[in-house]
């Protein structure tokens, strides 16, 4: 008899854990409360990227003459037209989704999952009576939803979330992103170019500051920032919201976190709109998860251990619902609903966080894998930082996209390459190769000797490995 195997989310992780269960074997049964890819697909990775490449076009049109094109009129954005867009592609991909459950003979279920007991879960759909389904292994990918201030509630008209961000059917005129991270420099780079006043809000030093990132790509993003007149306000946050007239006036503290002690006197900002991008929260709430035991931490995030398996003997847990100590993307949780499924099932596989890329589409992207200079010096390399400018190469200028660099962090004795940094033009593709040479092991000398095609952007990786060994072409 086959094992069954119910999955509770249908997102990157949940999706991709379900179809390597069916593959070795299993009869598997999937749930999810929304529309089939999750966040990613529905309210995140993909509708954002719908939009940022429509700003990126409409960017392209603003710079015509610069490529000896003359546009006749004034080209604008057309928000019920983008929105129509994105809908189509996550109506196309989720359709991909149902197709590959029904390829690979997995029973799909719309509804709420919960667990009742040990071996049993219970999917209540919108209309019609609740449905058994039995288990012998359980797989938990809820996902996560949009954090918010009990101050600024979001309502959806003024003060927005993430997902709300992504269903706007027009661009205001001003607004104010709380959180200078990975969500909020996305949208200030989306909303300035489809021609908003921006201010960004962030509570640490730098825009970006994760460990994982390079300061220096920081700098360079806040840079391009200000040559967009995106106003970045550090060291801030926000102490309350007051309507006025149609407008939000935000009043802006010092941050509890980095107190500038040159801060001065709170300041007044107004905008038409506020986005409150601060994080997420897990969505674990009503899940039943008390009746197993599983074990949460202080914030609700599941704890799972090396093969995904919670405290619960034959539980899983995968994806954002894991919380910030493992790493919240889509592409992590799909190798994550993997490494569960296979265990699931009985392969013995376990989680290597140590090669991940990361891919930020801001404008320049920004892309990074493996140390950053200052992790690489904090665990005892002795290392060498070598960077080269993206406007030394031949495609960026054929390209007109000149900002930015990259950086390989290597081992100074060995050559081995630690890390790899981006900022610039195509920076989220690029990464590839980088991910690539960590997670073989490859040095400098490796990446160097390697023929690259030329003109193309990936030649900035030949430049910067010769530039390791000292023999830089470029400069």
């Amino acid at each position: 008899m086959a094992i069954r195997v119910a999955v509770i989310g249908a997102g990157p992780g949940g999706y991709v854990a379900a179809i390597r269960a069916a593959q070795l074997g299993a009869e598997v049964t999937v749930v999810e409360r929304d529309n089939v890819g999750g966040t990613c697909l529905n309210w995140g990775c993909i509708p954002s990227k719908v939009m940022i490449a429509t700003a990126e076009m409409l960017e392209k049109c603003h710079r015509a003459l610069e490529f000896g094109l003359k546009l006749e009129g004034k080209v604008t954005p057309d928000m019920q037209r983008l929105m129509a867009r994105k809908a189509k592609v996550i109506q196309d991909q989720s359709k991909g989704i149902l197709d590959l459950f029904s390829h690979h003979k997995i029973r799909y279920l719309r509804g709420e999952g919960a667990v009742d007991k040990s071996g049993l879960a219970v999917v209540r759909p919108e209309h019609g009576e609740a449905v058994e389904i039995p288990w012998d292994k359980l797989i938990l990918a809820p996902g996560t939803q949009p954090f918010a201030f009990p101050a600024f509630p979001f309502d959806g008209e003024q003060i927005l979330s993430s997902n709300d961000a992504l269903c706007l059917q027009e661009v205001p005129a001003s607004i104010m992103v709380l959180g200078g991270g990975v969500i909020g420099c996305e949208f200030a780079f989306l909303l300035s170019a489809l021609g908003s006043r921006v201010t960004v809000v962030e509570a640490l030093d730098r825009p970006l500051p994760l460990p994982s990132i390079d300061e220096a790509c920081s700098r360079v993003i806040e840079r391009e920032m200000k040559k967009r007149k995106i106003k970045f306000l550090l060291r801030r946050t926000a102490e309350r919201v007051e309507r006025n007239g149609g407008k939000l006036r935000v009043t802006l503290g010092p941050s509890p976190l980095l107190p500038d002690l040159m801060a001065g006197e709170p300041l007044e900002v107004e905008v038409d709109k506020l986005l409150v991008s601060i994080g997420r929260r897990p969505n674990t709430g009503g899940m039943g998860l008390d009746k197993l035991g599983v074990n949460l931490d202080a914030r609700g995030w599941i704890e799972v251990d090396e093969r995904m398996e919670t405290n619960v003997h034959d539980v899983y847990a995968i994806g954002d619902v894991l919380g910030p100590s493992k790493i919240m993307l889509a592409h992590v949780a799909s190798v994550e609903g993997r490494v569960a499924a296979e265990n699931a099932v009985g392969s013995g596989a376990v989680m290597d966080y140590r090669v991940v890329p990361g891919a930020i589409f801001t404008m320049p992207e920004v892309a990074n894998v493996g140390l950053s200079e200052a992790q690489a010096g904090e665990r005892g390399f002795i290392i060498r930082a070598d960077t080269v400018l993206f406007r030394t190469m031949g495609k960026p200028q054929v390209m007109g996209e000149i900002a930015g660099e990259a950086k390989i962090v290597s081992d100074a004795e060995t050559g081995r390459i630690l890390g790899v940094h981006l900022v610039g033009p195509h920076a989220t593709d690029l990464i590839a190769e980088g991910a690539l040479a960590v997670k073989l092991g490859a040095t400098v000398k490796d990446l160097a000797e390697t023929i690259h095609a030329h003109p193309t952007l990936p030649e900035v990786m030949m430049e910067v490995s010769y530039k390791a060994l000292g023999r830089s072409l470029c400069g």
